[in-house]
């Protein structure tokens, strides 16, 4: 029996290997069989291709991939494509990319059937055609649709060329900046990545290396009419209340350009989108800024200027201190047009002392290689052609005492100056968080046809106005929040300042200064070793009832005119005078001051300013109309009852 039992027992044993075998395996059948996919090859970082071209690696440990194999290219946004290998040497195999392959940075795998292996990242640029560089190391076309366009102005930041009838530029260039931009021309619009104008493009330090770079226009009609937007110091730092504020200001001005539905329209910052020393602190940079625009405004190209903020504070010169700025957002000089109209964008802020602290011993001035450059580029320019010229600081500033001063390198600016001499020039700048405006008449011109708008913030007083006091928003001159808003119409041009939260006609703001008064009570919990910092308030409101009252014009220049009347039809004379704006020390300084563990002077207080007038009421009682008239003969009225109260929330 033993025999018999052992007997079925291998013949059970024989029947079950098999199975038991198949069964044991079938795990393994989902694992890579171990072969020679071992492909090793030179991933370039950039490729130049046309649209369903191909493209020959270099392989590197003589593997090649086989020509059943599959390269697939993978986006950002996790769409794929499947690339197939045509030809394939010991040394080489070539790549035939698929029509749906676009411009963009992809992630790149070689697939064997269930298999894919990562070899890092590579941009893919679509080239419509071959060009010969001949001795150039960066050359492309710039094109509309299928067609070349030609004399665009094209540069590197230091060499400068046009494109010629075929479109195709090219340049030795020393790639000092490590890009190349084009002149956006009139008449055209670059193509978009969400609200930034695709207008440089990246290249490699290798002077050796021949780079391509095609640059993409749309043509566009009706360009002589459009509004722009300059939207001043924005300083986000993921702190006061900021994204909030922020969205604030972004549907103000979507609101806006809706209600302007069908107009052309364009922005221009004016620097310092970012604060630097937030970057490392709250993990707010420009790669965030730019999420953060992207997210909020939608239909509206803005173009970037370069802040002192917008630097590296940890940097050692002032050509790294501008790396991550110009890695990701913006060259940090370039011009551009819009219709009748040419545009330049400077940098004046010349980091070359910073020594890697928090001290950022920046110099206002715009560098020698800016101003070879500009010369270069206003030498495709006609001295007919009106120009826009934004910077982040400012080139004059008032005093006191009367008129304005250079408040920039006196030696540089003197050659900017003489640079432009000869057009009609419109500077825009910021920095300052104020408002004021240098018309072409005032001495400091020199007789030259140059109006500078310093042209407020979007943030106002670094976001701590409204972080303090919701609800007031405004600068250390008592501006508010906002930007300027201007209509071009061929070679005429107007311009105004739009409050964020405001209707356009709010231009100004009149204090009874019976009613306004400050003293030490307001600020009981402030060590007394500060009075004499806030004293100047004090000083300025004491307690009386002189029928005063004060008028805050913030966007005033001595074409506007500024009229009073008495209920009974008298006139009364405003006089120009240097102020503290009242709702500002109540909303911000007060606040700010007001700490029983104060250990240094708050910054961002209330500062004393021009745009201020006062009227001599003839007593406490009696209603004043208030009539403002700009040079475009915009008309802005108060009919200001008195007494008029002041408080914070009145003036919400």
């Amino acid at each position: 029996m033993r025999n018999i039992s052992n007997y079925l027992f291998w013949i059970m044993m024989t029947v079950m290997l098999p199975f038991m075998a198949s069964c044991g395996s079938s795990s393994g059948d989902d694992e890579p069989p171990v072969d020679e996919f071992d492909v090793q090859f030179t991933l370039p970082s950039k490729i130049d291709i046309t649209k369903g071209g191909e493209y020959t690696f270099n392989v590197t440990n003589g593997v090649a991939p086989r020509t059943t194999d599959n390269m697939v290219m993978e986006s950002g946004a996790g769409v794929s494509y499947l690339c197939p290998v045509v030809n394939v040497s010991a040394s080489q195999f070539t790549v035939r990319f698929v029509n749906e392959v676009v411009d963009g940075t992809y992630n790149v795998y070689l697939r064997r059937d269930q298999r894919k292996k990562h070899y890092g990242q590579m941009s893919v640029n679509i080239i419509a055609n071959v060009v010969d560089p001949l001795d150039s190391n960066i050359y492309g076309v710039v094109s509309a649709g299928d067609q070349p366009v030609s004399g665009v102005v094209v540069s590197d930041g230091v060499e400068v060329t046009v494109t010629g009838a075929d479109g195709v530029y090219r340049l030795n260039s020393a790639k000092k900046y490590g890009y190349v931009f084009m002149s956006i021309p009139s008449g055209y619009e670059a193509v978009s990545e969400g609200v930034i104008p695709v207008m440089y493009k990246l290249v490699s330090s290798d002077r050796k290396a021949q780079e391509r770079a095609d640059f993409k226009l749309n043509k566009v009609e009706g360009q002589d009419n459009y509004k722009v937007f300059f939207l001043g110091d924005m300083h986000l730092a993921n702190r006061t209340g900021d994204a909030s504020q922020f969205q604030q200001f972004t549907a103000d001005l979507n609101s806006y350009t809706q209600s302007h539905y069908g107009e052309k329209m364009y922005a221009i910052t004016l620097g310092d989108m970012t604060w630097d020393i937030y970057w490392y602190d709250n993990n707010y940079e420009i790669a965030d800024y730019i999420k953060t625009v992207n997210s909020q405004v939608k239909n509206l190209q803005i173009f970037h200027t370069m802040g002192n903020h917008d630097n590296d504070y940890k940097s050692t010169s002032d050509f790294s201190a501008e790396a991550r700025y110009r890695a990701i957002l913006s060259p940090t000089y370039y011009s551009f047009n819009i219709g009748k109209v040419h545009y330049v964008v400077l940098d004046d802020i010349d980091c070359s002392a910073y020594d890697g602290t928090t001290s950022r011993n920046y110099k206002k001035s715009i560098s020698t290689d800016q101003l070879a450059w500009l010369a270069k580029d206003l030498s495709y320019v006609p001295k007919s052609t009106p120009l826009i010229i934004t910077m982040h600081a400012q080139v004059f500033k008032p005093v006191e005492a009367g008129g304005f001063k250079v408040d920039h390198d006196a030696s540089n600016t003197s050659q900017f100056l003489s640079l432009i001499d000869g057009y009609n020039v419109n500077i825009v700048t910021g920095h300052t968080h104020q408002l004021y405006n240098v018309v072409p008449q005032e001495s400091v011109m020199e007789g030259r046809d140059i109006f500078e708008h310093n042209s407020g913030a979007v943030c106002a007083s670094w976001w701590w106005s409204g972080y303090l006091t919701p609800g007031v928003h405004i600068g250390t001159d008592g501006a508010p929040g906002g930007y300027a808003v201007w209509d071009i119409n061929g070679t005429d041009m107007k311009w105004m300042f739009k409050a964020t939260g405001h209707p356009e006609d709010y231009q100004f703001r009149s204090y009874d200064l019976n009613n306004v008064s400050f003293s030490m009570a307001d600020v009981p919990d402030m060590p007394s070793k500060f009075a004499s910092k806030f004293e100047p308030y004090t000083k300025a409101y004491p307690a009386n009832s002189n029928n005063e009252v004060l008028i805050n014009v913030w966007n005033y220049n001595p074409n506007w005119t500024i009229t009073v009347t008495t209920e009974g039809g008298q006139s009364l004379t405003p006089t120009a005078v240097w102020a503290y704006d009242p709702l500002h020390i109540a909303a911000l300084s007060v606040k700010r001051f007001n700490k029983s563990n104060l250990s240094s002077t708050p910054s961002f207080i209330t500062e004393k300013f021009t745009h201020f007038f006062k009227v001599q009421a003839p007593d406490a009682d009696t209603d004043l109309t208030i009539t403002v008239k700009d040079e475009f003969g915009r008309v802005w009225t108060e009919n200001m009852q008195r007494p008029k109260a002041f408080s914070i929330d009145a003036y919400k």
